[in-house]
Order: structure tokens, then sequence, then C-alpha cells
């Protein structure tokens, strides 16, 4: 990679910026949408379930963009184009709303339609942004860019999901569709301008002509590197974890201790908040101190969060009230730090093995990260249900979905601990000129 120069602080915080118009499109999706298709037009809750399932699930071809990018010499292009495509797709979901009042499966279908070209618009733009980062961000520099990114991401999800309901009252289908129009129009305008020229001035190579295959033949040649193939499952494994509790952290607070809807939001706005001090607490230790590797962080990161489940196991089944709200913020601190080292060490582990093959890599734990984000969170739902007609006690069942994910947690960190470098090899900490 002879002439490649890394990204600047300037450039990693325009790259959060398109990151944070990513986090504003896909909020409308998951929270407002879902809010009015259950709410206002009292449709079953499995309805936006499966919809939101349906975008994870098309974000499987999360490799086949990846490879694109890598082989097309422009990730630019492909992270505007699936721009393009999420802020189109999530317009349409919004039409889709008034379309099911009127006539419900002309909305249904325009609905699978336009969570279909979320999903393909978050694969595309996502990916291409992270093999970006990845190519050209310095070794000492990932944790922190990693960090900022996400923060950006979540302050993006956090304003616009709070924006966006203040400006929605009075409801009306009309001024819904403005408001969706507006933000959509002006994070893809906003990701126009900050992804301009920063390829281009990290002067990353393009693919050798000889080097070009088919994308079957390119992810069975990055699946077969050991590496690659080992990240993936954990991955998997790690992010299933991640998201078992998703769905069920508010329902066990009701459930359990009686909370009102009010007080279950504020709880997530406090694990939320305890995700950011991790975030922030790898990028400061990590890349400003200098201290302690990814491996070691994502390991920590794994079972800090195991422990902080099994803590909140026992608070449900003893009653110890006062106890929950520190527990869950120290869950979320443990998934922010875990979550922001194994961000840092896919940039890592992306630009290991055959050159010139990163998005294939950033594509392939994408797609494993998206179909354990759906599994994780049915899955637990699921095994909650399941238990609390076995067991007959809310707090028993629960528990014991907490203490399965900590397991698994656990699990995760076994496996990461055996298959991660706990310092990148020396020849790769040079590469990029003028380092």
């Amino acid at each position: 990679m002879t002439g490649l120069r890394h990204l600047t602080w300037v450039s990693i915080v325009r790259l959060g910026l398109v990151q944070l118009c990513l986090g504003a499109i896909v909020v409308l999706m998951t929270s407002t949408l879902n809010r009015l298709m259950v709410v206002e037009l009292a449709l079953p809750a499995v309805l936006p379930g499966f919809l939101v399932a349906l975008h994870y699930g098309v974000q499987i071809t999360r490799p086949n963009w990846g490879f694109l990018s890598d082989t097309g010499g422009n990730r630019t292009r492909w992270i505007i184009a699936g721009m393009g495509m999420l802020a189109l797709g999530a317009w349409l979901a919004a039409l889709a709303v008034p379309v099911l009042e009127w006539r419900f499966a002309a909305g249904f279908a325009l609905a699978i339609v336009a969570y279909a070209i979320i999903g393909m618009g978050v694969g595309a733009s996502g990916t291409s942004l992270l093999a970006l980062m990845a190519t050209a961000t310095a070794e000492h520099r990932r944790p922190a860019a990693a960090s900022i990114t996400w923060l950006m991401m979540i302050f993006g999800i956090a304003v616009t999901a709070i924006t966006v309901g203040a400006f929605l009252d009075p409801y009306s289908h009309a001024r819904m569709l403005v408001i969706v129009g507006i933000v959509t129009g002006g994070a893809f305008v906003v990701t126009c301008g900050a992804i301009w020229g920063i390829e281009r001035g990290a002067r990353i190579p393009a693919l050798p002509a000889q080097d070009r295959m088919r994308f079957r033949d390119g992810l069975a040649e990055v699946w077969g590197e050991r590496d690659a193939r080992n990240f993936t499952i954990f991955v998997f494994l790690s992010m299933t974890a991640y998201f078992m509790q998703e769905l069920i952290m508010e329902p066990f607070a009701g459930l359990v201790f009686a909370l009102t809807p009010g007080q279950t939001t504020s709880l997530s706005g406090a694990q939320n908040g305890g995700v950011f001090l991790g975030m922030i607490t790898v990028g400061i230790v990590a890349t400003g101190l200098r201290r302690g590797c990814l491996r070691n962080w994502v390991v920590a990161g794994c079972i800090g969060s195991a422990g902080a489940l099994a803590a909140i196991s026992a608070i449900g089944t003893s009653g110890m009230q006062a106890a929950l709200v520190p527990a869950v913020i120290t869950l979320g601190f443990f998934n922010g730090m875990f979550a922001v080292a194994a961000i840092g060490s896919m940039m890592a582990l992306a630009g290991r093995g055959r050159a010139r093959r990163e998005g294939t890599r950033m594509g392939l734990w994408g797609a494993a990260q998206a179909i354990a984000a759906g599994f994780g969170g049915l899955a637990g739902a699921a095994l909650a249900d399941i238990l609390r007609r076995a067991m007959g006690s809310d707090a028993s069942a629960f528990g014991t979905v907490f203490l399965v994910e900590a397991l698994i947690f656990l699990a995760a960190a076994v496996m990461a601990a055996r298959i991660m470098e706990g310092r990148a090899p020396p020849a790769r900490m040079g590469v990029i000129a003028g380092e």
C-alpha cells in the first residue's frame, strides 16, 4: 500500500457524520414508524417487528457490497449510493403508513419493498464506510476512530428521535411525510458533503486488474482465511449475546418491578448512557493513553457484560429494585467497551490477509452481526415467553434468560482471547506512508 495516507482526525470526524446520518434515518424506522403502526393504526406489534427483521435479513448482502467496493476502487460511490437507497427506503416506509390505513394489502406490500431497500442501503453505505476506515485509519487511532464514529451515530439517533418527536405534534400523515422527507434529504446532502474528497485524499490504490475475480470466488477466498473465518464466528456469538436483552429489558422491569412505561424508558436511557461512557473510556484510554490492546478490551467488555447480566438476574429474583439502575448502567458500560473494541478489532483484521479485500471482510462480519441482531433479539424474547409459562415466575424466567446471555458472553470472551492477537504484528504497523 505504498503512497497510502492515513486519515486525519478531521477526516475521521467527517466519516462520523456519515454514521450520524445512518443512525438518524434508521431510528425513524425502528422508533417513530414502529410506534405509528402499533398505536395510531392499532396494528399488531408483530407487523413492524417482521419489517425490522426483514431489513436485518436483507443485510446478508453486505459481503457483496463490500466486494463491489473492493473491486470498483471507489468506496465513496457506494457510500453515497447506499445513503441514497436508505433515504428513499425510509421515505417509502413513511408513505406506507397512510397507505396501510387506507388499504392494508397495498400498504404492506409497499412497506416490504421499503424495508428491503433500507436493508440494502444500510449494507451498501455502512459496509463501504467501515472498509474505508479499515483501509486508511492508523493502527493506534482505530479505538478512538471507532469511538468517535459510533458515538456520533448514537448522537444522531438520540437527536433525531427527540427532534422528530417534538415536531410531529399535532400528528398528521402529511406532517409526518414532510418531516421524514427533511430528515432523509438532509442526511443525504450531509453525507455527500462529508465524504467528498476523503478517499481521494487518502490515495488508496485501485485493485489491479489481475486480482479481480467473481464475488463467489472472492468470498470463498476470504472465508478460507482462518482469521477471517474465526472472527466471523466470534462476531455472531458475541452479537447474539449483545442483542438478546434488547427486547426484554423493559418488559422485565415492568413485569418484575412494576415500573411505568416512562420509568422503563428512563431505564433504557440510563443503559445508553452507560454505553456512551464505555465507548469514551476505550477511546481515551486505548488511543490517548495507549493503555491496553484491543483484545484485552474486548475480553474485559464481554466478561464485564456477563457479570452485569448475572447481577441483574439476581436483582430480579431478590427484588432489590434499588440496585437495578446501577446494574443496568454497568451493563451498558461494558457493552459499550466491548462494542468499540470489537469494531476497532474489525478495522485491524480487515487489513490482514490478501490485500484489497477489506470490504469483503467487513461485509462478511457485517452480515454476521445483522443475522445475530435479528436472531438474538427474537431468541431472547421467545425464550422469555417459553420460560414464563413453564416456570410460572416472571423474575425467574427473565433471570434465566439473562444468565444464558451471560454464558454466551463468557464463551465469546474465551474465543476472543484465543483468536485475537494482543498486538498487531510489527510488519503491519508501518505499512502506510507517513508513519
